[in-house]
Formats: C-alpha cells, structure tokens, sequence
C-alpha cells in the first residue's frame, strides 16, 4: 500500500511525496481523515453550538452532516488550502484560503469551507492541573474572522434579509472615525448587543466552521495517553462567544476579545452597506494598537469551559487507532519540527555519566 490517509480517495494532496508531510500540511489532512475514521466507527464529534439565549451547549454532529457529504464517498473531494468561493461573494480583495474545501467529485459542487485547528492537550497554563480541569490553547487569525462574517452573510444574502441583518445593526450610534479607539470605545456595548442580537436571530442556522481535534498527553510528557484522539466542532456562532467570557460591558481599553467583535460588526455593517466588505483594510485600520497577527487566543484555563465533557476526559480514539488512519508507512515521510529542547528529551542517554567521567 502507498502512503495514504484514511477516507481520502480524492484530494488535492498527493501522499506518497514526503512534502505533504509537513507539518503545515499534515495539521489539516489528518484531522480531515479522523472525522472520516470515526464516522466509519458510527462516531460522532462534539458540536459546539449556541442555543437562543446565547449559551454554550453541546451537541453531537454526524462526519456526514459536517462534510455536506459520506466522508468515504468515492465522490468526496478533498481540498485543503483553497478558496471557498460562496464565502468570496461577501469580501473584496484578495482571496483567502481556508483550511478545508469537501465538494463532489463527480459534480464539483462545493459543500462546505472549514478551518482546522489540531491542538495539544493538556497545554501550558493546565499541564500542572488536575486532569478534570485541563483545555488546550486555542489561536484564531483574522482570516477565521473573516470566514465568520462570510457565514453569517450568507445567511441574509436576500433583501429581505439583508433588511433584518440591517435593523439589528442600527443601534450603535454613527461612527465616523472607526480607527480612532477613543471614538469606538464608548460604543462598544452597543455593538456587542448587536453582535449578540444576530447571533440570537440565526441561533436555528448556526453552521460548523471550525474542526478542533484534540490529541491527548500524559500532562507534560510528550506520550500519548492510550485514549488520545477526539474531534470537537464549533459552530460560526459559538466562535462569538469566545469573545464574551470576560466582562464587556465595562470595559477601560479595547482588548482582542473587544476588538475581535468590532471588526465583525463592521464586517457585517459594510456588507449591509456596500453589499460587500473590505477584510483587509478592516483589520490593517481598526487594530486599535494590536498586533495583527492573530484576532485572539484562548489558553487552556479559558477553553476548558467550553470542552469539558466525556470527550476530553476519555478520548475515544486510542492511539492503537492512528495506524488505521496513517496508512502504507506514511508516518515515515513525517518530519516534525527539529526542536532542541525535543531532542534532549528524547535523549536522556546524554545526562548518564559513563565510566570516564563524560
């Protein structure tokens, strides 16, 4: 058997070449063939949703329903790095790749867009935690922002639609200088209500937008637990609320959780606007004197929150399993960072004292 991963019998990655082991590459095509490995387990990923009021519940999603299509289909196609053009009829400028495109081979209709986020689990801020309160670390881009908007766009593309998108906007008072913090600031709860306000309105068509598989340590210890792999999915709306654990209502200085619902705001405001909205010089204009490289993170002590469940105390997966998802010695063409500190750890030969004296 060639090198290969489960379920993807079309993709737009060739894995028989060792460059679509990187590491980049390998953080998305993996966790693509474990929602297919569990689905033929009659498994299903932990759903993250949102209900009416706005609160965190947990669901269960089927690999079927996520992908728009059976994973193991001969029809599914895998696309990783691409563009999802029913998001791109709501941003101009350039294109922006998403993690995971499905379509079907034999028609090339586009099923869904994905992001993809492979995360440790314990991370640092819980590895010295009991085991009941570990949560991994988890990053958002801007571009994940922007995928966001698109999603809830796309659920007021109709004029009627963009009316009601419209109406629950208008609350905030005109802001004529959204790159000045002092002039948004005194806003800022208005626009998180009427973030919030949206979010209640389309709590009934809520959508999958980001696969969050965790892969599970003994604490610090780069070894496996037996139960190690799960998947959790989050919903478009369910990503609104990773903004709004702290308190935003009074709030001094604009932080990325704050800035993060701005920039969505404007996003939708513009669509409803111009019809379109400008992602780029949103974020490049309204960072608030933030650096640009990522609209957020969480840390383990904030996501425990939202993942704590059966899943994460007890992975279903065993990591007896990967060699059914990694196929025809595939993991021979990984080739993982080349970390100092990964190589002592792994080399605990070199702090042994032979007999003369080294």
């Amino acid at each position: 058997m060639k090198p290969s991963l489960f379920g993807q019998i079309h993709s737009n990655r060739d894995y028989t070449k060792a460059e679509c082991w990187g590491k980049n590459q390998f953080n998305s095509s993996f966790p693509a063939s474990l929602v297919a490995y569990m689905f033929s387990k009659n498994l299903k990923p932990v759903y993250i949703k949102t209900d009416h009021e706005n609160n965190i519940v947990h669901n269960y999603i089927d690999g079927e329903e996520l992908f728009g299509i059976n994973p193991l289909s001969e029809d599914a196609y895998y696309a990783f790095e691409v563009g999802y053009a029913p998001f791109e009829d709501f941003y101009q400028g350039e294109r922006e790749k998403i993690d995971l495109v499905m379509s079907n081979y034999q028609t090339k209709e586009l099923l869904c867009g994905l992001e993809i986020k492979l995360t440790a689990l314990p991370d640092n801020t819980t590895k010295s935690l009991p085991e009941s309160e570990w949560g991994t670390e988890i990053v958002m881009r801007p571009p994940t922002i922007c995928f966001l908007a698109c999603s809830i766009c796309s659920n007021y593309r109709t004029l009627e639609g963009k009316e009601r998108l419209r109406s629950m906007l208008q609350n905030v008072p005109q802001i004529n200088h959204w790159e000045e913090s002092d002039e948004v600031l005194p806003h800022f709860h208005e626009i998180l209500v009427s973030v919030l306000s949206v979010s209640t309105d389309m709590c009934d068509h809520q959508k999958p937008l980001i696969i969050q598989p965790i892969w599970k340590t003994e604490g610090n210890k780069m070894r496996l637990k037996e139960g190690c792999l799960d998947v959790f999915v989050w919903s478009n709306l369910s990503i609104i609320q990773m903004c709004c654990m702290e308190d935003s209502f009074d709030i001094k200085k604009l932080n990325r959780f704050n800035r993060t619902i701005i920039w969505l705001y404007k996003m939708l405001l513009d669509y409803v606007t111009y019809n379109m909205f400008d992602y780029k010089r949103i974020i490049r204009l309204q960072s608030y004197n933030l650096a640009n490289d990522k609209a957020f993170a969480l840390s383990g002590t904030k996501t425990h929150a939202f993942l704590q469940g059966d899943e994460i105390a007890n992975p279903r997966i065993s990591k007896y399993e990967i060699k059914n998802i990694i196929l025809g010695g595939g993991q021979e063409l990984l080739s993982p960072e080349r970390r100092f500190d990964a190589v002592l750890v792994n080399s605990p030969d070199i702090f042994v004292e032979d007999d003369k004296g080294r």
